[in-house]
């Protein structure tokens, strides 16, 4: 943008050079005058967007945790018990990176919990 209501000491109208040369300092000021705002998606960036959107996930989500309540009844759990991640031969620090829901007061471990956690750990290892 120029800025036109400055005047120059010699006349009283800023020459084209002077607007020019002003401009060229004021981009290059600072993070306030590089900063562009974009007010409307254009049609490339809803096609972007929408591509984003339909990707798979990277990671598969990490598997829900439940308990037997009854005879052939099982309930969601608020998290796998430290047994079952002792069993799947897991600790706190890899169960708090890939995202498991780990309840410390659960007691027990129950044996398609702990199947599930060993692949689910399986499948995220990266190969070297």
């Amino acid at each position: 943008m120029f800025r036109t209501s400055r005047k120059t000491k010699e006349s009283g109208s800023p020459s084209f050079d002077d607007l020019l040369a002003e401009n060229e300092v004021a981009l290059h000021d600072g993070p306030a005058t590089t900063m562009i705002a974009m007010t409307t998606w254009q049609k490339r960036d809803w096609q972007q967007f929408y591509e984003l959107a339909r990707r798979p996930w990277r990671r598969h989500r990490p598997p829900r945790p439940v308990y037997p309540s009854g005879l052939n009844r099982v309930a969601p759990a608020q998290g796998y018990s430290l047994s079952e991640l002792d069993d799947a031969g897991v600790d706190l620090d890899l169960a708090e990176r890939l995202g498991l829901p780990v309840d410390a007061g659960r007691i027990g471990a129950y044996g398609p919990n702990v199947t599930v956690l060993r692949e689910f750990i399986r499948s995220n290892r990266h190969p070297l």
